[in-house]
This record gives C-alpha cells, sequence and structure tokens, in this order.
C-alpha cells in the first residue's frame, strides 16, 4: 500500500487491523473478516443477516479511496460505493449488517448506491420478478422492425403459468426461469417467429426445437404444456446453488 495516501493503514499494518481500530474509536462493534486470501489491502466486514453477504472492502492505487460492495447473493449486487474516509465504512459496515433496509442505507450514508432491482431484490422474488417482466415488455414495445418478439413477450405475459417465472432474453429468444439469479434453471424457452420461420419452443435458448407454431399465442401454449405439473412460481437463487457447488 501508499503510505502517502493511507499513513492509516500503514500505521496498523493491515486494512482489516485499521477498520477495528476505526470501529474501537467509534464505540461500534464489526466483525473484520478475512477476503481474497487474507490480503492486507482488502477485507470484508461480515453480516448476521442470512441475506446478506459480508460487505468487501478495497483500496485504490492511485488516489485514497476505500471501494465497498454488498451482495446478497451470487449475481446480486445491492450496494456499491467510495469514500476516502474509513470511518464512512464503518459506519456502512454497521448498518449493512444490522439489516438497514437498502433505501434507508443510501439515505444516511450518501456515498453508497443501490438501483431499482436490488430494492426488488430485498422485497423477494416476486418484485423481482415481476420487475423483469415490466422490462422486458418496455424492450419488446420499443423493439423497432420486429413486432413478432413484442406479440411474444405479450402472449407469455398474459399466462399466468409463464408470468410467474423470471424471464430473459437471449438474442430475442425468451427464456423462462424458476430461479432469478443466473446461472437460470431454463424451464421451457421461446423463439419468435422472424422472416418467415415459426415461432419455436425449446427446452432452453438456443436449443432445438421441440415443437413449432405460426402464432406467438400457440407458441406459449405449447411452452406451457412442457412445464412441470407441481412447477411454482420463481424463488431467489442460482441453479449453481441448487446444485450445491
Amino acid at each position: 500500500m501508499d503510505a502517502d495516501l493511507y499513513p492509516d493503514l500503514a500505521a496498523a499494518g493491515s486494512l482489516t487491523a485499521a477498520l477495528e481500530l476505526v470501529a474501537a474509536e467509534l464505540g461500534v462493534d464489526i466483525t473484520v473478516v478475512p477476503h481474497e486470501g487474507g490480503s492486507p489491502v482488502t477485507a470484508g466486514i461480515s453480516s448476521p443477516v442470512s441475506e446478506r453477504k459480508a460487505m468487501s472492502v478495497y483500496i485504490g492505487s492511485h488516489s485514497r479511496v476505500f471501494s465497498v460492495s454488498g451482495w446478497g447473493g451470487p449475481g446480486i449486487e445491492l450496494i456499491t460505493g467510495a469514500t476516502p474516509d474509513l470511518a464512512d465504512v464503518v459506519r456502512a459496515g454497521v448498518a449493512w449488517g444490522e439489516g438497514m433496509p437498502l433505501r434507508e442505507l443510501t439515505l444516511r450514508l450518501p456515498f453508497l448506491r443501490s438501483n431499482e432491482r436490488a430494492e426488488a431484490h430485498e422485497r423477494g422474488p416476486a418484485a423481482v420478478v415481476e420487475l423483469q417482466w415490466r422490462n422486458m415488455r418496455e424492450q419488446a414495445a420499443d423493439a423497432p422492425g420486429f413486432p413478432e418478439f413484442d406479440a411474444l413477450v405479450e402472449a407469455a405475459f398474459a399466462e399466468p403459468r409463464l408470468r410467474q417465472l423470471y424471464v430473459y432474453s437471449s438474442h430475442w429468444t425468451l427464456g423462462f426461469s424458476s430461479c432469478t439469479g443466473f446461472p437460470f434453471r431454463d424451464e421451457v424457452a421461446i423463439a419468435p417467429a422472424h422472416k418467415g420461420s415459426p415461432y419455436r419452443v425449446m427446452s432452453h435458448p438456443h436449443a432445438n426445437a421441440i415443437g413449432e407454431t405460426t402464432t406467438a399465442e400457440d407458441a406459449v401454449t405449447l411452452a406451457v404444456f412442457h412445464l412441470p405439473v407441481d412447477l411454482g412460481p420463481a424463488t431467489t437463487g442460482t441453479v449453481v446453488r441448487d446444485a450445491g457447488i
């Protein structure tokens, strides 16, 4: 580390030790854990809240800055931010560990940022699915010269068994996942008709077709037929987590 930029870290010997010293000065409790192999210039501030991973803390190399990142699970970054003040990092770690709602957290500590998807994740998988469908419908409505894609999105949205799943697109093919995180757990996929080709129903995007139709509505009906009978709404997580990896 550059002692001119980080005299406090140099004096303490590591970012971990410096965080603990600042926490003691502020009279607050945090649990600092090793991060990235125990590097002296990175650290994590743990959270007892099960839905929140340890907050990552890094130092900048060209200017004095501490970057923080808080994740709620694989592929779900809830907060991020940067500040030159190590006390701000400690305060953020305390609030993060207490489970403070994201909107309140960013209001209290303006150097932190969140987004609409992160706030939806905080409310649960149904909110994430709802947001994703809203974004997908807006994308489809704005797709110039591709009415077949818009027709497919609207037909899928009108079907309750597909609307409860996490929808995403890959080269205009719609995938329907029963989990909200990546890698997805694909249940079915539909490619829109294009330049005379039919709508194609697949087990996952870009797989071999298991059926073809001439209308978006028929494609949706066929896709629903291939869904597991007991399939419920999309859940939080990823297929990797479910596999125990």
